[in-house]
């Protein structure tokens, strides 16, 4: 199915960073098509905190009322269907889905997030976004002076032992191997009463995504309430980067400050180009780049 409809802007991601573009670009009267497939990296966190108003909400249900609010506005359009590749034409691009449609744009606006990749470590998977977390700020009230475990090593986990320290008095850094700090930060550490353990982790034992507690490969165990981790991650979709898009070196997708790509026409918002991940943040860099690329249509019309 070929659209013969040709869009100001395509939003590919539906969640909280692409709906606020769309906000932004409805309430201009912007004709926008948003693709969405259902996968919301946060699909299996229970509660959502540190945004106001929704403080404790469920993610899912703060995403479908900004969905229910957004598509009131009669120039926006939405399908659930994956974007599977994209291509610049004269006139802007098209973006091919998964079902097998095609649809033209003006703009594109990357919305697509990012995708956490598990460690092979049973039990891990499971507890993501439950109780093995990311992010102090996000889960760090509900789990204070519980006992934690930062499942990392070097730079990122004297940083997130720096923040967890006060929420809890009982810390311990899994380095899953030889610990990588300069004696400086070993100090600091030890001050603050951090254990280090070295000893590579086996299981994460859990009861529906609450970690119970966690066993080493050499028999051990040790009993956490909360685990905080930062596993590698990939970009949602490919596209922005076969249409030329640039990565950091960190593997976001580079933008300047107005929320635009290293190629002329496509933005990005959300999880996919900020290390801060958050609702909060999401939905500020979407509605930027929204009003940004009404900007942009205006001075090309006007």
């Amino acid at each position: 199915m070929k659209s013969s409809k040709n869009y100001e802007v395509i939003i590919i991601g539906g969640s909280y960073a692409g709906l606020s573009a769309a906000l932004a670009l409805g309430r201009s009267l912007r004709h926008v098509l948003i693709i969405d497939s259902g996968m919301r990296c946060n699909r299996q966190t229970p509660h959502a905190h540190n945004f106001l108003t929704q403080d404790g909400e469920a993610p899912g249900a703060i995403a479908e009322k900004a969905r229910q609010e957004v598509l009131k506005y009669e120039t926006l359009e939405w399908i659930d269907d994956l974007a599977v590749s994209g291509s610049k034409t004269e006139n802007g691009f098209v973006i091919s889905t998964q079902q097998g449609a095609e649809f033209n744009s003006q703009k594109l606006l990357f919305a697509s997030g990012i995708k956490d990749i598990m460690p092979e470590i049973p039990g891990f998977a499971a507890c993501w976004g439950i109780s093995v977390v990311h992010c102090p700020y996000c889960h760090g009230y509900e789990f204070r002076n519980q006992k934690t475990a930062i499942l990392a090593n070097g730079p990122r986990a004297f940083h997130l032992a720096s923040l967890v320290s006060n929420l809890s008095k009982e810390v311990s850094i899994l380095a899953m191997g030889k610990a990588n700090f300069s004696e400086t930060e070993r100090e600091r550490l030890n001050r603050q009463h951090i254990e280090i353990i070295e000893e590579e982790l086996a299981e994460i034992v859990h009861e529906n995504g609450h970690v119970k507690h966690l066993s080493f490969k050499d028999g051990g165990e040790k009993t956490f309430g909360a685990v905080y981790a930062a596993p590698e991650f990939v970009q949602s979709s490919d596209i922005p980067v076969a249409l030329g898009c640039e990565l950091t070196e960190q593997g976001f997708l580079k933008v300047n400050n107005m929320q635009a790509t290293t190629v002329p026409g496509i933005y990005a918002c959300g999880d996919n180009s900020g290390m801060l991940r958050s609702i909060a943040n999401a939905v500020y860099s979407g509605n930027l780049a929204g009003a940004v690329l009404n900007k942009e249509l205006t001075e090309e019309q006007f």
